[in-house]
């Protein structure tokens, strides 16, 4: 089942739209399932800066990949953990696995020790900071006009996924009110206040994407709904091993359920798409892209197109049986 097009013309009409769409999009009660493995016969191309990132440090995406492989191995604990925190977010344990597996492939280096991520969020909480762009709080700035629509009562996924798209559409890249403003993502913008990268933790996580999903982790493991006006404790959240496994699996668990309910595309058993999601971001507007081209391609007489993998999702796929006998021990 896709979403109507003339629902999909409203909802990509303006940020407003974008909004309540995501609220009132019909349940799909018979997904399609995409089955398991890639659909590119190739890697996809991996990005130059991730390619800078690692022969910076003397290293290789295979050496990166063999490190937290082993880590998820060799830690009993954190394979618990993982199994534990995905049987309460009723997704598979692969998927989290597989987010592991590309951050710490493509993004970072894996710790050679969990307690390090204990260590550095101690750190975190004791600094005193906010998210913040040219000296304005992220608060003061989606109290303005643009942001009226985008309603304060309204769980945290649909609240911040509006004030993300007013983002893109009224400032990225803009000049507004005589400031101009940078031509990058809204996380990277006002949810940065130490300049040395976009996320943080095991888990790799963006304060943006913990904000958004907090809501389902306080239903779920009953940790407290974070603020983005108490930018420590969105850090400590996101730095401690526990929680930020929690608010993992609410990503996951949210781009299944809005895949599943925009699409039509049932990604539950596809880890490296789930994988892909997890490295790009902007769910919902992914989700709807797809959506509309699907309805294009319908309206032409050609069949659907189901979602791909990127180079992350690509590597996640390839060595899926590898990464579930590792977690199912």
């Amino acid at each position: 089942m896709i979403v109507p097009s003339w629902q999909l013309n409203t909802v990509m009409a303006t940020a407003i739209a974008f909004t309540m769409s995501f609220a009132v999009v019909p349940q799909v009660y018979s997904a399609e399932l995409v089955p398991k493995g890639n659909r590119n016969a190739q890697q996809p191309d991996v990005p130059g800066a991730s390619k800078r990132r690692t022969q910076a440090t003397k290293s290789t995406f295979d050496a990166k990949y063999e490190k937290i492989r082993d880590l998820i191995a060799d830690d009993d604990r954190l394979r618990r953990k993982i199994r534990s925190v995905s049987k309460a977010y009723k997704i598979d344990p692969i998927h989290i696995v597989g987010a592991l597996v590309g951050e710490h492939t493509y993004n970072v280096d894996a710790y050679d020790r969990l307690q390090t991520y204990y260590i550095k969020a101690v750190s975190y909480a004791g600094e005193r900071f906010r998210f913040e762009h040219g000296g304005e709080s992220v608060l003061d700035f989606v109290a303005r006009p643009e942001f009226e629509d985008c309603d304060e009562n309204s769980g945290s996924l649909e609240l911040w996924t509006c004030r993300e798209e007013v983002w893109e559409k009224a400032y990225r890249g803009k000049k507004v009110d005589g400031k101009s403003y940078p031509d990058d993502r809204f996380g990277a913008v006002f949810f940065q206040p130490f300049y040395a990268g976009q996320t943080f933790g095991l888990g790799q996580l963006n304060p943006l994407t913990a904000l958004m999903h907090t809501d389902r982790v306080n239903k779920v493991s009953r940790l407290r709904k974070l603020d983005a006006g108490k930018a420590s404790d969105v850090y400590k959240a996101i730095m401690e091993p526990d929680s930020t496994l929690a608010y993992m699996a609410a990503s996951i668990a949210d781009s299944i359920d809005i895949y599943r309910d925009i699409t039509g595309y049932d990604i539950s058993g596809n880890p490296g798409l789930t994988a892909t999601l997890y490295n790009l971001g902007n769910v919902s507007r992914r989700a709807l892209a797809l959506a509309a081209d699907n309805e294009k391609r319908k309206k032409r007489g050609l069949r659907p197109r189901p979602p791909s993998e990127n180079y992350y999702g690509w590597l996640v796929n390839e060595h899926e049986d590898e990464l579930r006998e590792i977690i199912e021990r």
